[in-house]
């Protein structure tokens, strides 16, 4: 008797939930562009509200993963903040899932940009059982604040960063010369200071001498191996003075393309305005000769 109550139970349970998961794939349907509009909008006082708090999600979560990365306070509250970090990847799985599914071109959304970041701040959470420390990877998800520059009308700045991406994919050519002449130098003045100081002065072959001259170039210098000799010394010296243009070459050329894109941009917004001018002027004439005519 008991088991057949059981039965019943289960069978019961199983509709209940078959009809709940119906209930709300038809509210998901007839609510489909209010949802898509509350998660990928911004302007309406819902939209607005919902990157709010997921803003503040996003924060907590990367805190979260930031204090669990310190043995002391892992020993202490590992547990609640693995606990606190699932919750949350659940959740922003719930919204990527709802991002795809309220999306007016989905393919679009999956293959851009934010789409990728909304599926690679979700994805090591559940890799962490194939391989652990994947897990620190959710860091990512601190990408995803970029949003905080819609919601808050910082549209300006965003438009400032167009510009600087323009004047960086301008700079490509020049920058990828210049990048492999700097691995040319490093290379041929590495190897000439593994010559000059030889191992006995630590630099023990060429992988560490190039290294050397990277770190001597950038004028980072760690000061764990220098060069005792004179010439290795000289050598040294003007790798130092050649690290300042190094510097300053790809600033300068990324500050003269942003330089032309701005002046590029005014002469189209002067250009704009011209042409608008022109178009009010024809309207006038078009206005007077249609008077003339009705007049006559």
């Amino acid at each position: 008797m008991i088991r057949i109550v059981n039965l019943g139970y289960y069978k019961n349970f199983k509709v209940s939930i078959k009809e709940r998961i119906e209930t709300l794939r038809e509210y998901l349907k007839k609510n489909r562009e209010y949802i898509g509009e509350v998660i990928f909008g911004y302007k309406t006082k819902e939209g607005k509200q919902f990157d709010i708090y997921l803003l503040i999600a996003i924060v907590i979560s990367v805190i979260g993963v930031i204090l669990s990365s310190n043995e002391q306070i892992k020993n202490s509250y590992g547990i609640l903040l693995t606990l606190i970090e699932w919750i949350f990847t659940i959740l922003f799985t719930i919204e990527y899932a709802l991002r795809i599914f309220t999306a007016k071109n989905k393919r679009r959304y999956i293959f851009s940009f934010m789409g990728i970041v909304d599926l690679l701040s979700i994805v090591p959470t559940y890799l962490f059982f194939f391989y652990p420390p994947i897990h620190v990877l959710v860091d990512i998800r601190v990408i995803r604040l970029i949003r905080i520059f819609r919601i808050y009308g910082l549209t300006r700045y965003m438009r400032g960063a167009n510009t600087m991406q323009i004047a960086l994919r301008s700079s490509r050519p020049k920058i990828t010369v210049f990048l492999l002449f700097l691995s040319i130098t490093v290379t041929v003045i590495g190897t000439l200071m593994y010559i000059i100081e030889g191992q006995s002065n630590g630099f023990e072959d060429i992988p560490k001498s190039i290294y050397w001259t990277i770190v001597t170039i950038t004028t980072v210098g760690y000061g764990d191996v220098v060069p005792l000799t004179a010439a290795g010394r000289f050598l040294a010296a003007l790798l130092m003075i050649l690290g300042y243009a190094i510097i300053a070459l790809p600033t300068g050329i990324v500050s003269a393309e942003i330089t032309k894109e701005v002046e590029q941009q005014k002469s189209n917004l002067k250009n704009k305005e011209i042409l608008d001018k022109l178009d009010e002027l024809q309207k006038k004439f078009d206005e007077l000769k249609n008077e003339s005519k009705d007049s006559s």
